[in-house]
């Protein structure tokens, strides 16, 4: 009885002996957690390889992802890089889904020119906005609209002036319209085609209009542009020009400035300027 009993002891103390041993020898555990520092000193002791391993995949209590950051990663760089689409694939969809898109378009659009239909285009914001005041447009008499390429291209048109009344009866004057896609945030660009002897339009075709400028506002729109061009013909202004020399012949001499104004329209040279028939 006492010998059954001596080697059971025996056995037992044997095998808690061989659970310190394993229990000494075991690696800790790469996770962010950092658990089982106290084993370092007995690993340091036995010589264990100090060779880098992946970390262990486990759940972290600091993060909520199933698998945990790497330790060889800076804590700065968890949340962003491919390590953070590689933890959840739910924020970043995978190149394979993005490229099944792409086909998908792609497929769509070639079905449609085999089908002899061209492929819809999406219109910005601008060109919407665009449309809409187009649309909408109550031209004055004296004014008209064309578009030199073709009515698929709203952004690029011009305005067709014909004065009825004061110096510039009887001329006629292209101006160029170019809209950009953050219309109506931004003015659209407006240029003289046709070389003028005016005050307020300069001889490379630029005018010097406020709402153009400075007073530009999204509530304003097209035909607030046309109705200020207008303006420019029955009321030129000498005081904010851009044509220096004939601001000051309107302001000294009006009469002289008519003479001027006619024989520029009628074809012909105003002081050391040539400028082309426009009546």
């Amino acid at each position: 009885m006492l010998a059954l009993g001596q080697a059971h002891m025996d056995s037992m103390a044997c095998g808690f002996i061989w659970s310190l041993r394993l229990f000494a020898t075991a690696r800790p555990t790469r996770t962010p957690l950092g658990r089982h520092h106290h084993l370092l000193p007995a690993i340091r002791r036995r010589g264990a390889s100090r060779r880098r391993r992946p970390p262990a995949r486990c759940f972290s209590r600091l993060s909520f992802f199933p698998i945990a950051p790497r330790l060889v990663d800076p804590p700065s760089t968890w949340l962003e890089g491919p390590s953070l689409a590689r933890r959840c694939p739910f924020l970043h969809p995978p190149r394979k889904m993005l490229n099944l898109i792409k086909i998908k378009d792609k497929k769509k659009e070639q079905a449609a020119s085999a089908a002899g239909k061209a492929p819809v285009k999406k219109q910005s914001a601008g060109e919407l906005r665009l449309h809409k005041d187009i649309s909408e447009l109550n031209l004055p008499k004296s004014t008209s609209i064309s578009f030199p390429n073709g009515k698929d291209d709203l952004m690029n048109f011009e305005i067709i002036v014909r004065p009825d009344e004061g110096f510039y009866l009887g001329g006629t004057f292209v101006f160029t319209f170019q809209v950009s896609p953050s219309y109506p945030h931004e003015p659209p660009k407006v240029k003289c085609k046709t070389k003028v002897y005016h005050p307020n339009i300069d001889l490379e075709g630029n005018v010097c209009l406020n709402i153009l400028r400075e007073d530009w506002k999204p509530v304003l729109n097209i035909i607030t542009i046309i109705y200020g061009l207008n303006l420019l013909f029955t009321q030129p202004n000498d005081e904010d020009p851009l044509n220096h020399e004939a601001a000051a012949v309107l302001r000294d001499n009006p009469k002289l400035f008519e003479a001027n104004v006619r024989r520029a329209m009628a074809g012909g040279y105003v002081g050391q300027h040539y400028f082309p028939r426009c009546a």
